[in-house]
C-alpha cells in the first residue's frame, strides 16, 4: 500500500512486492512504456529509501524529497555537500594527473612569454568551438597572436587536415593545437611535426598509434590513469589552461602582470560538457554548475547575443538551456552552413556583430530543422523495416540526405526505437558520411573503431555513446551484418525504454514550491536524470498548440477531483502518438509522467509539467 510523505508524495519505497514496482499500474503507456520506480530496491527492502531519505535530510538538512531523491541515485548522506554545491575547489584534481599535460603546459608557457603565433585547429560541434574559443581567449589575453580553423564538414572532413594546417605554419603558426580533435590523426600530424609543434587536447576514443608530436592530452588514452574519461575537449583544455597559469605562476610571470581570471571560462566548459553528452557527475557537475553562474552574469557577448535571439530571458539559466537553445544554434553552422559561424560568435566582442552572427545561426537553425524533418520521415520507414526483420543495429543510407543532419535524426531513430543506430548519406563519389548513436549499455565507439580496424570503414571513431563514420558504398551490408554480430545483444532490449519514476505527486501539490526543491539535484543531464514525476488520474480542461509551427501542445490539467489547475506542455506534438488523445477533452482520466520546473516570466514564477508520457487510468 503507498504511503503519503509530507510534500503530497507518494512514496516509491512503500510500493507492493506483488506489483512488480510498476508505478501507478502502468504496464503500457501510449508510447509502449512501463513506469517503473526508479529505486527498484523498493521493491525487495521496503521502507529502504524512506529511512536513507530520512538520514539525508537530518544530516544534510534538506527537504524530504530531496532527501528520498538523492538516497534514489545512491548518494550518501557524506557525499550530499558536493553533490548538490560541487565546487573546484573540492573536486578537480590535478591537471597533470593526465599524460602529457606537463608538456603542454611548457609549450604553451614558452608560446606565451615570446608571444608566439599559434594555430589553433578545432572541431565543428559545440565542444569544439568551445574548447577552440576558450584557448584562444586565454592566449590572447596573455599576448599571443592566434589563428584559427574549423574544418569544413563537407569539403574537408573531420579532424585535421595537411592543407589547413600547412596553411597555418605558412602563417608563422610555429605551436599548433588541435582540440576535441587529432588523436585518431597520426598519419596528418606526425609527418608535420617537423615543421611546427604540435598539442592534441582531445577526449575521442583512441584507436592506433598516437601522433608523434609535443604532446597528446587524452583522458581516453590507454596508459591515462587520471580516472577522467567523462570529461570532454573543453574540459581538458580548462585543465590545460589551469596548468599553464600555473606554471608561470610558479615562475614569477605575473609579478608584474595581470592573473587570467580562468573561472570566466566555465561558461564554454559547462555549455560544452551538456552540449557533448558528459556525464554530469563528479568534477563535471561543478564544471556544470559553476559554469551556469557565469553564463548567468552573461558577459560573453557573442552568447548573450544567442541566448537573446533564442528568446531566452530566464535569469536562472540551465542545462536545459545549453541543451536545446544555444546548443542546436551553434551546431547548425556547422552541419549546413560555414562551420566556423559559432567559433566565430564566441570570439566575438562587438555587441553589433554578435547579434548579426547569433540572428544569422539561428536562421541556419531553422532551416536545419526543415532538412532533418524531411530525411526523417524516411529513416523512420526505413527503421521499422529493420527492426521486423530483427537487426539489433539499424543501419540507415540515403542519396540526398545532408551529412550535417544525419547525427540527430540518429538521435531521433534511437529514441523512437531504442536500438543503435547509424544513419548516412550516400555521397555522389560512391561513399557514405554518416553519424551514429548509441543506447546505454551499447559502445558502439568500439564497435566502429572495430569495423575500421577490419577494413569496412575507411574513417570512424567516436564515444561509446556517439561516433562518426565513412565508408565505400559498396560495403553498406558487410558493415551491418558486422555491427550486428558484435552489438548481438541490442536484439534483446525492448522497444521502449521503461520509464524511471521518482515520485507520484497529485496536481494540487505540484507547487513552485516543490518543482525548486527538485532543482537542487541540479544540473540534470547524462548521469543525473531529471527526476520524472507521474500525475495520478488527470482530466485536460485545455489544449492549445503554440509555437512557430504549431508542434507544441499547451494544456491545463486538474486532478480528477477538480482543484488547482497546472500549465502542462507537449514538445514535438506533430508526431507524437500522444497528442490525439491528450487533445480530447473527452478522454477518460489520465495518468502523466513528466517533469515539474519553476518558471519565470515577467517577474512571475509559476509551476509548469513537462510532458514525457501518458497512461489511460485504470
Amino acid at each position: 500500500m503507498n504511503g503519503m510523505t509530507t510534500d503530497g508524495m507518494l512514496a516509491a519505497d512503500t510500493v507492493d512486492d506483488t506489483d512488480d514496482a510498476l508505478v501507478l499500474g502502468v504496464r503500457s503507456s501510449l508510447t509502449g512504456r512501463r513506469w517503473l520506480w526508479r529505486d527498484a530496491s523498493a521493491t525487495r527492502d521496503a521502507g529502504l529509501t524512506a529511512r536513507m531519505g530520512m538520514a539525508i535530510m537530518q544530516q544534510a538538512g534538506v527537504p524530504e524529497v530531496v532527501g528520498r531523491m538523492l538516497a534514489m541515485r545512491g548518494i550518501a548522506p557524506d557525499a550530499v555537500q558536493d553533490f548538490l554545491s560541487p565546487t573546484l575547489r573540492a573536486l578537480m584534481p590535478d591537471p597533470a594527473g593526465m599524460i602529457d599535460m606537463d608538456k603542454a603546459a611548457q609549450r604553451l608557457a614558452q608560446a606565451i612569454r615570446t608571444s608566439e603565433t599559434v594555430g589553433i585547429f578545432g572541431d565543428y560541434d559545440v565542444d569544439g568551438a568551445c574548447s577552440a574559443a576558450l584557448l584562444t581567449h586565454f592566449l590572447r589575453q596573455m599576448g599571443c597572436r592566434v589563428i584559427t580553423h574549423v574544418p569544413d564538414r563537407m569539403s574537408e572532413g573531420y579532424g585535421p587536415n595537411t592543407p589547413a594546417l600547412e596553411a597555418m605554419i605558412d602563417k608563422g603558426a610555429g605551436l599548433i593545437v588541435c582540440v576535441d580533435c587529432g588523436t585518431a590523426a597520426a598519419d596528418i600530424l606526425s609527418p608535420l611535426s617537423a615543421r611546427a609543434d604540435i598539442i592534441v587536447l582531445d577526449h575521442h576514443k583512441v584507436q592506433g598509434a598516437l601522433p608523434r608530436i609535443t604532446a597528446t592530452v587524452n583522458p581516453n588514452r590507454l596508459d591515462c590513469t587520471s580516472r577522467l574519461h567523462g570529461a570532454c575537449a573543453a574540459a581538458v583544455t580548462f585543465m590545460a589552461v589551469v596548468a599553464t597559469t600555473s606554471l608561470l605562476r610558479r615562475e614569477g610571470w605575473f609579478e608584474a602582470r595581470p592573473v587570467p581570471q580562468l573561472m570566466d571560462y566555465l561558461d564554454l566548459v559547462a555549455l560544452a560538457s551538456v552540449c557533448d553528452v558528459m556525464p554530469l557527475t563528479g568534477l563535471n557537475r561543478a564544471f556544470v554548475t559553476q559554469g551556469m553562474k557565469v553564463m548567468g552574469r552573461r558577459q560573453r557577448i557573442g552568447l548573450n547575443a544567442l541566448l537573446d535571439v533564442a528568446g531566452v530571458s530566464d535569469d536562472r539559466l540551465t542545462s536545459t538551456t545549453c541543451g536545446f537553445a544555444l546548443g542546436p544554434r551553434i551546431n547548425a553552422g556547422g552541419r549546413i552552413a560555414e562551420s566556423g559561424l559559432g567559433l566565430e560568435l564566441l570570439l566575438c566582442e562587438d555587441e553589433a556583430e554578435a547579434r548579426r552572427l547569433a540572428e544569422r545561426l539561428d536562421a541556419v537553425n531553422r532551416r536545419r530543422q526543415t532538412v532533418e524533418g524531411d530525411i526523417l520521415d524516411i529513416a523512420m520507414e526505413m527503421a521499422t523495416r529493420q527492426r521486423e526483420e530483427g537487426h539489433p543495429v539499424l543501419l540507415l543510407c540515403g542519396r540526398d540526405w545532408h551529412p550535417g543532419v544525419v547525427g540527430i535524426v540518429a538521435g531521433r531513430v534511437k529514441e523512437r526505437f531504442n536500438r543503435p543506430v547509424l544513419v548516412g548519406a550516400m555521397l555522389e563519389d560512391g561513399t557514405v558520411k554518416g553519424s551514429a548513436r548509441s543506447v546505454p549499455g551499447i559502445d558502439l565507439g568500439t564497435a566502429i573503431i572495430a569495423a575500421r580496424q577490419a577494413g569496412l570503414l575507411t574513417s570512424g571513431g567516436g564515444h561509446a555513446m556517439a561516433a562518426g563514420f565513412g565508408l565505400k558504398a559498396e560495403n553498406i551490408s558487410a558493415l551491418h551484418a558486422f555491427l550486428d554480430e558484435r552489438l548481438e545483444k541490442a536484439a534483446a532490449l525492448p522497444d521502449a525504454v521503461d520509464l524511471s519514476i521518482e515520485g507520484v505527486v497529485g496536481v494540487p501539490a505540484a507547487t513552485v514550491e516543490l518543482a525548486n526543491d527538485i532543482g537542487r539535484l541540479a544540473p540534470f543531464g547524462s548521469g543525473n536524470d531529471e527526476p520524472l514525476l507521474a500525475l495520478p488520474r488527470v482530466r485536460i480542461v485545455r489544449a492549445d498548440r503554440i509555437g512557430r509551427e504549431g508542434n507544441t501542445l499547451r494544456l491545463l490539467i486538474e486532478g480528477e477531483g477538480g482543484g488547482p489547475r497546472l500549465k502542462a506542455l507537449l514538445f514535438r506534438a506533430g508526431d507524437n502518438p500522444m497528442t490525439p488523445v491528450l487533445e480530447d477533452r473527452n478522454a477518460p482520466p489520465l495518468h502523466l509522467a513528466g517533469w515539474l520546473q519553476a518558471q519565470t516570466w515577467n517577474g512571475r514564477t509559476t509551476a509548469s509539467f513537462f510532458i514525457r508520457d501518458a497512461a489511460f487510468a485504470n
